[in-house]
């Protein structure tokens, strides 16, 4: 997944992938992107590049 927001790209060629049960966290530094992905995630963003898929679905085209 990536995201840009005017001409700063946050996140770039992000992926990962959770199996259930699995516990699964992300780290960095301010400003690494940490916030970005989860604000992917949640559909609070857009990706403007890739998918998320959450259980075999492109999340972006569940509905909300």
């Amino acid at each position: 997944m990536a995201v840009q927001f005017g001409g700063i790209r946050a996140v770039d060629n992000v992926s990962f992938h959770v199996k259930e049960g699995e516990v699964f966290t992300i780290i960095g530094p301010n400003g690494a992107g940490k916030t970005t992905i989860f604000n992917l995630i949640s559909r609070i963003y857009e990706s403007t590049a890739g998918v998320i898929i959450f259980e075999g679905k492109d999340i972006a085209k569940c509905p909300a």
